[in-house]
């Protein structure tokens, strides 16, 4: 398992969706810790829940510490099923961010799919 420093340089959420890209399109497991430490609000927001949530869909994978405010997540991905999915995140903003975890596993995917950010519901695979 990797073990990753989520404060490592600005220590932003970008580093948490990169780890989720890249390990549903790998399959390898990962933890990272100090998520968004040194932020006013630290751990998990709910734009950061959405992307989690979507790439744990693509790839049936196992989570621990998926929990808003949480400055810890232990990620373990399962058989990377590519699908479509509907996904009410609420704001612009959260919506490109939540496409940064998203595109490189489905970039590689080998099939047409379709995301549709601003559907009605809670996200669904």
């Amino acid at each position: 398992m990797l073990e990753i420093d989520g404060s490592y340089l600005e220590g932003g959420g970008q580093i948490l969706r990169t780890s989720l890209g890249l390990s549903c399109l790998t399959g390898q497991d990962f933890h990272i810790y100090n998520i968004r430490k040194g932020r006013c609000n630290p751990g998990l927001s709910n734009q950061h829940l959405f992307c989690v949530k979507a790439v744990q869909r693509l790839c049936n994978a196992k989570v621990a510490g998926g929990e808003a405010g949480s400055t810890e997540i232990t990620f373990s991905p399962g058989k990377f099923e590519p699908k479509d999915l509907d996904i009410k995140i609420g704001t612009a903003g959260s919506t490109t961010l939540l496409l940064q975890s998203l595109i490189v596993p489905l970039t590689f995917a080998g099939k047409n799919k379709k995301l549709n950010p601003q559907k009605m519901g809670k996200i669904k695979a």
